[in-house]
């Protein structure tokens, strides 16, 4: 018995040792990665860093939202309700009173950052008593209702949100002096950094913050409690996992990645303009539009959710520039085929092959991909 104990230790242990060049490697593609980014503004024009910065505010939302579905296995269509949470609260801090027409307390743009974060976390927090005792569809349906208390808060309550006719101005984001719009003589290398340049590096560290924050806490206990609630609740009870804090907790924190997208939304958009009805910047296209990037990405899989963001956000502003300088694309009116149509065609596909072909989405593809070097690996281990 204790032969065969210690040959199974021995096999595993070689089993996972060439794991870790894997680990290495694919550490080193994501410095890389990051490397690329942060040279981009160098060499890329305002209208593509813009795209890019578009494509950040998804990757952000995406993240919060696949902890909750793919992590904690709970379903929700509301992240367009905290969006405009979050958009709105940090509007309303960081912005002045114009004419009395809206409210607003001109605070510090980073603390009214994070109070909008906050506040959208306390939000998340109050809708735990319904996420507790729902799951599934019926928790998807019950969370869907906060959108359309989203449009009505957007519609009425014009004081903070200026009302959808004109909407109100955020204040320009400012951080250790520096704003970040037009003003301002910075030079890099011969580049000078206006507002598109300032406002990439602002939504790269936003977006690798809540990246990095987000892997610590999938690979933490907390992260092992959310996958054990989803997995068998009463399983995860029995191993004296508070069920209803899991899922509250894994609640807030997707409501707060949402109210951080949000006030990401309002800066990129330069306003906060209200839905006038349920299809808009806040409204059930957008909440789908983000269970979609979870999709595609791959349940619970954070660099899926980059990637889902990648395709649902960024092939719309893609098309959009190439559609211009191409002359394709380009129709207006009725059953014309626009970026925004043709790009919804292609990730509504992509789900369909997804969900038939790989339910573990992209990132199971690339789990898959990075398990065939590891056992090529393996292989020339074993013949040396």
């Amino acid at each position: 018995m204790s032969e065969l104990a210690t040959r199974a230790t021995v096999t595993s242990a070689s089993a996972k040792a060439p794991a870790k060049p894997v680990r290495w490697l694919r550490l080193a593609a994501w410095l890389a990665l990051l490397a690329l980014l942060l040279v981009l503004p160098l060499y890329l024009g305002a209208e593509w860093l813009k795209a890019g910065q578009w494509m950040m505010t998804g990757a952000v939302g995406s993240i919060g939202l696949t902890m909750l579905v793919g992590q904690a296995g709970q379903l929700s269509l509301a992240h367009a309700f905290f969006l405009l949470m979050g958009g709105t609260t940090y509007t309303v801090l960081a912005s002045g009173t114009e004419d009395g027409r809206v409210i607003g307390f001109e605070l510090n743009p980073l603390f009214s950052m994070v109070s909008a974060i906050v506040v959208t976390a306390l939000l998340g927090l109050a809708f735990a008593p319904v996420s507790g005792r729902l799951r599934g569809i019926y928790l998807g349906v019950a969370s869907l209702s906060l959108v359309f208390i989203g449009l009505y808060f957007g519609q009425s309550a014009d004081r903070l949100t200026g009302g959808t006719s004109t909407g109100r101005t955020p204040a320009p984001f400012e951080l250790f002096g520096i704003t970040f719009d037009n003003s301002g003589g910075l030079v890099v290398l011969g580049v000078p950094f206006r507002q598109a340049e300032k406002m990439w590096y602002l939504y790269l560290a936003l977006t690798v913050i809540a990246f990095v924050l987000a892997r610590g806490a999938v690979n933490s206990r907390v992260g092992r409690s959310w996958r054990a609630v989803r997995d068998h609740e009463a399983s995860a009870a029995a191993m004296g996992v508070s069920v209803a804090r899991a899922k509250a907790g894994a609640f807030a924190v997707s409501s707060a990645y949402a109210g951080l997208a949000g006030v990401m939304t309002v800066l990129w958009f330069d306003i906060l303009k209200p839905d006038e009805n349920e299809f808009g910047t806040y409204g059930i296209n957008v909440s789908i539009a983000y269970l979609a990037m979870v999709i595609i990405g791959g349940l619970g899989s954070i660099g899926g959710a980059l990637v889902g963001a990648l395709i649902v956000f960024g092939l719309p502003q893609v098309l959009s520039l190439y559609s211009t300088q191409l002359g394709i694309f380009t129709g207006s009116g009725e059953g014309a085929f626009t970026p925004i149509l043709v790009s919804t065609f292609v990730y509504g596909a992509a789900i369909i092959l997804v969900v038939l072909f790989e339910p573990g989405g992209l990132a199971a593809i690339g789990r898959r991909i990075t398990g065939g070097l590891h056992r090529e690996r393996k292989k020339e281990g074993t013949s040396r």
